[in-house]
């Protein structure tokens, strides 16, 4: 196992009827901005309880944060905090939504000009406080500290990290995603899955505590992943899935282990070309990637087969290929589809795909920094 340090000072509050929790969570005096998305916090009644918790206190709205949050959007939030003398920021919604509100925080306390915190990655010491109500499961912003923004007119997706961009406290209640589309769930499932990939499919480093963490949580998603779509008022099934996807990025599976993050950064490249939903990337990008990287990736492909899959009869390259094919299945399973021609895209834009990864300085991608520019045209190309 690596050298690691571990930290984690967002506060959770899990469970139905815990959005009332709010009233103690934030200073009476507090005079708050609500963040929130396309609406259905609305109309699902979310945003009431939100309202009802806050009491007297002074809050505004600022709704219409994007799938993939815009740089522009953000920056229209950050005039009206400032506008409204705005203390406490309160992001409603899912990952996109406290995404844009953890840019939104740092960019209110930046001396500068906000986008370098994306494309300067320059240092963001201090943020404006901030807490969640989470209503989709599936990204874990709602207790880590990272970010991803997209600038639409310059046709870049980028993230950004800091200490100081922790939620001060989030506000799981599995209650909340019991009116979302089929797509968003699934679309979540497959996000939670592909981040403990990410962490967990490396190679060996003998942690043995980290992997089995791993390996509980995307056998947990494998099961209840298909169950969320079939019995969408099931609160066992949509807690679990709620606590997984927090689980699969709040920084305890990844601490001691060699990360990898590639498929994420090839996927980013597609959504801001082409407009897909994150999780759609992820999933047409992840089996090509495993295909190319099989021999770097061979152990612990061997370990996920047997211990995620139940793969133990064949030969190693029957077990592998077998293993990557599951994943792939699973993703259908869930109707997202893992090809680009899924979507109606061909591989004329590859070309445009990789040199945005050179112009992002992602030339050396991966556990080892071996997905060169060369290994991901060899990933888009199999993604096709």
């Amino acid at each position: 196992m690596q050298n690691f340090i571990f930290r984690n000072p967002t506060k959770i509050i899990f469970g139905e009827g815990q959005i009332a929790a709010l009233n103690a969570e934030i200073p009476p005096d507090a005079r708050v901005l609500i963040t929130s998305g396309g609406g259905s916090v609305k109309s699902n009644g979310v945003l009431a309880q939100v309202q009802a918790a806050l009491g007297e206190r002074a809050w505004f709205v600022f709704g219409g944060i994007e799938p993939n949050p815009i740089y522009e959007t953000l920056m229209q939030a950050v005039a009206m905090a400032r506008e409204k003398n705005i203390d406490f920021l309160l992001a409603v919604g899912g990952g996109s939504v406290i995404d844009g509100t953890k840019f939104i925080a740092a960019a209110l306390k930046f001396d500068g000009e906000p986008w370098d915190i994306l494309e300067k990655q320059a240092e963001v010491r201090d943020a404006m406080p901030f807490g969640s109500v989470l209503t989709l499961p599936a990204t874990g912003s709602e207790m880590n500290s990272g970010s991803v923004i997209s600038h639409r007119a310059r046709g870049d997706k980028l993230p950004f990290n800091s200490e100081a961009t922790y939620p001060r406290f989030s506000v799981l209640d599995p209650t909340t995603t019991y009116s979302l589309p089929p797509r968003q769930i699934a679309n979540g499932v497959v996000d939670a899955f592909v981040h403990i990939v990410e962490q967990y499919l490396t190679y060996p480093v003998g942690a043995s505590v980290q992997d089995r963490f791993a390996e509980g949580l995307l056998i947990t998603l494998t099961e209840v992943g298909p169950q969320a779509l079939d019995e969408p008022h099931n609160y066992e099934v949509r807690a679990n899935l709620m606590w997984a996807a927090t689980m699969a990025l709040n920084g305890l599976i990844g601490a001691g282990v060699p990360q990898d993050w590639a498929t994420h950064m090839l996927g980013h490249e597609i959504t801001a070309l082409h407009g897909l939903d994150h999780a759609q990337t992820l999933a047409i990008v992840l089996p090509a990637m495993l295909s190319v990287r099989r021999e770097e990736k061979r152990a612990k492909l061997l370990q996920y087969a047997e211990r995620v899959w139940n793969i133990t009869r064949g030969s190693e390259e029957d077990r592998i290929t077998g293993a990557i094919t599951a994943t792939r299945v699973f993703f259908e399973r869930l109707t997202v589809g893992t090809r680009l021609r899924d979507y109606k895209i061909g591989g004329a834009s590859i070309g445009t795909l990789v040199a945005k990864l050179e112009e992002h300085g992602m030339t050396a991608l991966g556990e080892h920094g071996g997905v060169t520019p060369e290994v991901a045209r060899q990933v888009y190309q199999m993604s096709v």
